[in-house]
């Protein structure tokens, strides 16, 4: 994108990667794409992950650090609900106007 617009890239304003961050981070994101969703039926509201395999999980990716790689991930799963949860009632409020201007 910078080519394009003819710029230098910025290391200050790219996104980090994975290996930027320590391991036990690493590691939280790596459980998280492991467990499944959870969602309310009634209202569509996403619950979070399904913590059940998280102790197997663990010992099966041989992790260490349990105690900091849990607070990570707790602090991934807390901002990734948040933000999937803000964008369903985002979805239902448009829907409610959608559905108001119909009749």
């Amino acid at each position: 994108m910078c080519e394009q617009l003819g710029e230098e890239p910025d290391p200050e304003k790219m996104p980090p990667e994975y290996s930027d961050y320590p391991l036990e981070v690493q590691q939280a994101f790596l459980l998280h794409s492991y467990l499944h969703d959870q969602w309310d039926g009634m209202s569509g509201m996403y619950m979070g992950k399904d913590q059940a395999p998280l102790g197997t999980l663990l010992d099966v990716l041989e992790i260490e650090d349990k105690k900091h790689v849990l607070f990570f991930l707790k602090c991934i799963e807390d901002r990734n609900a948040n933000y999937i949860n803000s964008k369903v009632s985002e979805r239902q409020k448009a829907a409610q106007r959608k559905a108001k201007s119909g009749n």
